[in-house]
């Protein structure tokens, strides 16, 4: 005979088990993390390897430029990107009201300067074609690279966000010919220099060690970040995800595969 206790608690039991059962479920689909080629993607693989060995099941998505993995994390088809620096996702929540949480650095990659007909900027004759990522806050960071390589000088405050707009002395008479961040490798028998993201250029076969003409400096404040919908920022796989990508195991990959041109930004 089943007592009356035991009848008021099979609801609450039932219930439990429900709840794990949902959970085991739940660990049984991957998230799905947006990355661009190249590093990223490279990064996430061995992210992949460890964190399955914890139960943490990922899919990688790659994409190839900056615009889709942040729409599709919105749309709710990522569970998390990582990609981008904070002045690039600012802007993109300014200007289109994600609702984003940034939940770990991840790597710096500092951006290089290339030409294969000049070996220094000094070469560049006047009137040559300077290509320069599209997007705003990338574009102002190369403006201000060359601003401190002396070739530009920008409008007073003009800072991360300028473009060819705010150059106010160009004694060289650079043209700034304006792409999409991941074409500018491709573009580059086609113009005299150009500035190149070095997870583009990596995937490019580029060494931005030894093939850059000038790269930007280490310390630079543009570290790239993990980034998910405000919602689920506490929920417990986050914490799982950003403890497997910060590990010791992630950073000796990072050190001996790129040896340098990337670097671990924790």
């Amino acid at each position: 005979m089943i007592s009356k206790r035991a009848v008021l608690r099979l609801p609450l039991a039932l219930s439990l088990a429900a709840g794990l059962l949902g959970s085991a479920l739940a660990q049984d689909k991957p998230l799905k993390i947006g990355v661009t080629a190249g590093p990223h993607a490279q990064i996430f693989e061995q992210v992949k390897k460890l964190a399955d060995q914890q139960g943490l099941k990922l899919q990688i998505v790659e994409f190839s430029d900056y615009v889709q993995p942040n729409a599709a994390l919105h749309a709710g088809d990522l569970d998390a990107n990582s990609y981008q620096h904070k002045p690039y996702l600012d802007a993109q929540i300014k200007d289109r009201g994600y609702k984003f949480a940034v939940v770990a650095n991840t790597v710096n990659f500092p951006i290089g300067l290339y030409s294969k007909k000049v070996k220094k900027l000094a070469d560049l004759k006047e009137g040559a074609r300077f290509g320069i990522p599209n997007d705003p806050t990338n574009g102002g960071r190369v403006l201000l690279l060359l601003q401190a390589q002396g070739l530009v000088k920008l409008k007073d405050g003009a800072g991360l966000k300028a473009t060819p707009l705010d150059v106010v002395s160009n004694p060289k008479k650079l043209r700034f010919v304006e792409l999409d961040a991941a074409q500018l490798p491709r573009s580059l028998d086609d113009l005299d220099a150009s500035a190149i993201n070095t997870n583009f250029a990596i995937s490019a076969g580029l060494n931005p060690k030894s093939d850059a003409i000038v790269l930007e400096a280490a310390d630079s404040p543009y570290v790239n970040l993990l980034v998910v919908r405000e919602a689920d920022k506490n929920k417990p796989w986050v914490a799982q995800l950003v403890k497997v990508y910060q590990s010791e195991e992630i950073r000796r990959f990072i050190d001996t595969q790129f040896k340098g041109s990337v670097l671990a930004g924790w």
